[in-house]
């Protein structure tokens, strides 16, 4: 064997029998780099996209599962124990968790080895939390793989990504031979007609319903066509609306008088079987919708067996059916479509020219050949390694390490609520029914789903969803739909006990909105969301005095203008609002006192968030520097010189000019902390804020004045607060909710910025 090849070669994506584009891919490139390095060990590492994984060869390594980051760090340790020389890495923004896929980076951020990373999908306008996982992958990766030139242009005009870091490799095909169709149409039972093809996964971004649409045109000049749609549903299609997509095409294809020139095949087919329909197919149709598409697996096979194509213009189609290898037709238009089928079948000659050209271009597409140009990536990647790979325990230093965050446990959370929603208060860790429910711990809890989704992983997604939906619930049953006012007192019978609830209840109320609007997959919670958020805003705007209010209302407003950036309504609540805060502070502050009012009192480094968010996203360069010296203060203030940290107590608060109250101390304090802190550090890159994001969620674990915990890992649940001689007994939703939002949004940060936190 050559000494420069690699001789551990592993491999990451989904794999058969996973049915998806990558999983064939991936499955495909390592038997085609096994065949071309027989002497070099490859294995595979599988992403699962459900609880019950799949039957996988021996090829199959190692699972991780989607959306659990714990998986993706042990996968990590596994590729470094065993000391891979290389990891390829098939990368598509939705085959793994977190936000944009961000689970990934646990592991990137840890492998010693040469990473080379196939990119699938390369955006020219990704949305923030995408740009800042591909800006991350660019970093983490020695190599990037493209498999058209529009994916090099794009790396480099959109994230400056040099040429010289990227490798050109076509998309792998199977070598088929070039034969007459009428071969395997005679083995189909379609001799003697004309066979048009699309196969793929069937979902709505195809566009088979403007093939259908043409449909008629093609049959009345060539009544011997026949449509043939190869391809099961996508799987996560009919987990979500079954077979509706199939039947509405089926429909369609009877309303257009075609029923008897279409046929479905609902299978995901091998690639033995495969290779047949398309031996038996005269045209190939893509007609797909985005344009953006930098790469067609279905497209590369068909061309590459010698095919004439029809295809619409995206990215992969214009580059591979250039120089009269194909005929593109405009988006969305069956006339174009009909044009271009019949410009084949009425001249056999183009139609044979066409395929020629096609095949002789397919010959540096098929596997052997993609594979050596593998291989030479992979040496690349090696020689690019500026410093020898480290071995598996020499950086494992508590200093490089993540910081170990202790499990998701909801035990005590699910255990406080019922089909109503969340309740307010425990006898130690027993839900206390008789003092009732409130909007507050609602909107709290419903964040927390939120949260927990993005992470993935435990719990499941159908606990969050069902226990989400109960806190929505109460959200929309809170709002008098007369006042606009959220109420926020409801007894254990399921009475309101007041007509409106404090300025501060409704303003959390929209903040746990506007964060289900902005960021919740569930598209009917989105739309309740945004329906209540507008009905609730009117009224902050117009007559709320609560400093508190306003940052709570902030807060949803900027998770809102997450999902709809534009809205004018929105962005000027958010101006206001963003200045009446300014205001504040600069009618009070002072060198000796930079806050806000006279008295820093209850949820104080909100205020501060508020304007972190406002400083950054409006952006509002002052808001951002009082944001950022306020909280300065206010984290100097509450550190002890043991150097843990010590929250305002709620036993009379901090006064100017006047003694601060060190009891009793309250989770929610620590969380609020928690939060601006980790917002300081996007907003600064500056380490200094982690170390602080720590130091407050460490005050749950023990590191408080009494060295005792307030979270109990047994339960789930925490303490209601910290009193001058013992931790509360009792376990309310506030603080509980108050433990694991700070859980959730640590193990958030760690993964959703573009470099990782340092917290030592």
């Amino acid at each position: 064997m050559n000494p420069t090849l690699p001789d551990r070669i592993a491999f990451l994506g989904g794999y058969l029998p996973r049915l998806c584009g990558i999983a064939t891919f991936t499955h495909d490139l390592c038997e085609a780099v096994a065949a071309a390095a027989p002497a070099a060990t490859c294995y595979t590492g599988a992403v699962n996209d459900r609880l019950d994984a799949y039957h996988y060869p021996p090829r199959v390594r190692f699972e991780l599962d989607e959306k659990d980051l714990d998986s993706y760090r042990r996968a990590a340790d596994f590729l470094n124990f065993d000391n891979a020389d290389v990891l390829c890495v098939q990368h598509e923004f939705g085959i793994y968790g977190g936000s944009a896929g961000s689970h990934l980076l646990a592991l990137l951020k840890e492998v010693r080895m040469p990473v080379v990373t196939t990119l699938h999908t390369v955006l020219r306008e990704p949305n923030a939390a995408q740009r800042k996982v591909m800006e991350e992958l660019v970093r983490r990766s020695d190599r990037l793989v493209v498999m058209a030139h529009k994916g090099a242009e794009i790396l480099r005009e959109t994230y400056g990504v040099p040429d010289a870091k990227v490798d050109l490799i076509p998309h792998g095909i199977p070598d088929i031979p070039f034969i007459d169709s009428s071969f395997y149409k005679a083995q189909l039972g379609v001799e003697g007609r004309m066979v048009l093809l699309t196969f793929g996964l069937l979902g709505p971004g195809k566009g088979i319903e403007a093939v259908i649409e043409a449909l008629p045109e093609i049959v009345k000049r060539h009544p011997n066509v026949v449509y043939l749609i190869l391809g099961a549903t996508h799987p996560h299609l009919v987990a979500r609306d079954g077979e509706s997509y199939r039947l509405g095409l089926e429909r369609l294809a009877e309303a257009r008088g075609v029923k008897e020139h279409v046929i479905f095949y609902n299978r995901f087919v091998s690639l033995e079987d495969l290779k047949e329909f398309i031996g038996a197919t005269d045209i190939y149709l893509t007609p797909y919708l985005n344009e953006a598409q930098i790469t067609s697996g279905t497209l590369a096979y068909v061309f590459g067996a010698g095919k004439a194509v029809v295809s619409t213009p995206y990215w992969h189609a214009q580059e591979l059916l250039a120089d009269g290898r194909g005929i593109l037709v405009p988006f969305r238009n069956p006339q174009a479509i009909a044009d271009g089928v019949c410009t084949y079948l009425d001249d056999p000659a183009l139609l044979q020219r066409t395929r020629e050209k096609a095949y002789q271009v397919g010959r540096e597409m098929i596997w052997p050949a993609v594979s050596q140009r593998y291989l030479e990536s992979f040496q690349r990647a090696g020689a690019d390694r500026k410093a020898a790979p480290r071995k598996a325990f020499a950086g494992w230093t508590l200093a490089s390490r993540p910081y170990d965050l202790p499990p998701v446990r909801l035990n005590h959370i699910v255990r406080m609520s019922d089909a109503t929603g969340i309740f307010q208060h425990a006898m130690f860790n027993v839900p206390n029914f008789h003092e009732g429910y409130c909007t507050d711990d609602n909107a709290r809890a419903l964040i927390l789903c939120i949260q927990l989704e993005e992470l993935g992983g435990r719990p499941p997604e159908e606990l969050l969803n069902r226990q989400a939906t109960s806190y929505l619930a109460f959200l929309a049953a809170a709002l008098n739909q007369e006042t606009h006012r959220f109420r926020n007192f409801m007894s254990h019978g399921r009475q309101w006990l007041e007509e409106a609830g404090s300025e501060d209840s409704h303003a959390r109320a929209l903040w746990a909105l506007g964060t289900c609007a902005g960021r919740s997959s569930n598209e009917g919670h989105r739309r309740l969301s945004v329906l209540l958020f507008e009905r609730g805003l009117p009224v902050v705007v117009e007559s709320f005095t609560s400093p508190r209010a306003w940052a709570f209302t902030l807060l949803g407003l900027h998770e809102f203008l997450g999902r709809f950036p534009g809205h004018p309504q929105i962005l000027a609540a958010c101006t206001l609002l963003t200045e009446k805060l300014v205001v504040l502070w600069q009618a009070c502050a002072t060198d000796e006192w930079p806050w806000f009012e006279p008295i820093a009192s209850y949820d104080n480094a909100r205020l501060c968030q508020a304007l972190l968010l406002s400083g950054q996203r409006m952006p509002h360069p002052e808001a951002l520097d009082i944001g950022l010296k306020s909280l300065r203060w206010l984290a100097s203030l509450q550190k002890t010189q043991a150097g843990h940290f010590r929250p305002i107590g709620s036993n009379g608060f901090c006064e100017r000019d006047g003694a601060r109250a060190d009891f009793d101390q309250q989770p929610v304090e620590a969380q609020a902390m928690v939060s601006a802190c980790l917002e300081a550090f996007r907003a600064t890159q500056d380490p200094a804020w982690s170390k602080e994001a720590k130091r407050a969620f460490e005050w749950f674990l023990g590191r408080n004045d009494l060295g005792q915990a307030l979270y109990d890992s047994s339960s789930g649940g925490c303490s209601d607060g910290l009193h001058h001689d013992r931790v509360s007994e009792n376990q309310g939703a506030e603080s509980t909710l108050a433990f694991h939002l700070s859980l959730a949004e640590m193990n958030l940060a760690e993964h959703l910025i573009a470099h990782p936190l340092s917290f030592n």
